[in-house]
């Protein structure tokens, strides 16, 4: 069962309390951890300038680059350290779409489902979208950046407001989930042609819409270092075990361990000993 993984891998600086870190990021970046873990067989494909950006994930043999004039760039800052549910974040605002064409050739010849990354709207054109939707296999959607637009401007880079747009219905119409949190849900809204709808909300668990709605206990995490990234692994480790096992109530609590694992890590995910 391949696995198809799409979205930018980003430059990212990371800045807790005082200390600050340079590293790679991108929801595709953190996600490949996961399923290189839990579900293996899967491919990940990156838009970038930047090639060697590529060398910190789990396995550069199933990863494949889209060679752009740019990278996305992130600052993640957590003011609080004891707090990490809140968090100030810039973006260069990169403006380097994944297209049909960008695709058509790097595609593996059996795909069964798509995870779908968007970092900011232009990331995913709807026609992008709609090509996808023609392989007829499960699509999985991170909705957090097409609702991303410019803000401020900081030294270059923007803050980030969040708004609803046209297009949005119709990019989700059909797919098999998305995954968002409270407040992007507050946005959009909970009524869309999706099979599933899945919610975060940080240290308050999550919860999971679909015919019923289920609710998803956080796992306490005894030592808070790294929040960058977990929502990402959150969702890679839904999407492993809903596959796997069909169940969405066992691929949330199993969702909710692994992202809490995460915490306790700088970095993308890995085990615990």
């Amino acid at each position: 069962m391949t696995l198809v993984v799409i979205g930018p891998v980003t430059r990212d600086l990371i800045v807790i309390g005082e200390e600050k870190f340079h590293k790679v990021g991108g929801a595709t970046y953190y996600q490949s951890f996961v399923f290189e873990e839990f579900f293996n067989d899967y491919i990940a494909i990156v838009n970038c300038d930047d090639k060697s950006l590529i060398n910190d994930f789990p396995d550069l043999d199933k990863v494949r680059v889209i060679e752009k004039d740019t990278t996305h760039f992130f600052i993640n800052r957590y003011p609080q350290k004891d707090n990490p549910d809140v968090r100030e974040q810039l973006s260069n605002f990169a403006d380097i779409p994944i297209c049909p064409e960008d695709l058509v050739e790097i595609l593996p010849d059996e795909i069964d489902a798509f995870v779908i990354n968007p970092l900011n709207r232009n990331d995913f054109p709807a026609e992008t979208i709609e090509f996808l939707k023609t392989f007829g296999v499960p699509i999985f959607i991170s909705i957090q950046g097409f609702l991303r637009l410019q803000d401020v401007n900081v030294n270059d880079n923007f803050t980030i407001k969040l708004e609803n747009f046209e297009e949005l219905p119709s990019i989700l119409s059909g797919v098999d989930a998305i995954f968002l949190d409270e407040d992007e849900a507050n946005i959009i809204g909970v009524d869309h042609d999706v099979d599933e709808i899945v919610i975060t909300n940080g240290s308050m668990g999550s919860r999971i819409i679909s015919d019923v709605e289920i609710r998803i206990d956080p796992v306490k995490c005894e030592n808070v270092v790294d929040t960058t990234g977990c929502g990402d692994t959150f969702m890679a480790s839904y999407i492993t075990q809903k596959l796997l096992l069909k169940s969405s109530e066992i691929a949330g609590n199993f969702a909710s361990k692994i992202a809490s694992e995460k915490i306790e890590n700088f970095g993308p995910y890995t085990p615990n000993e």
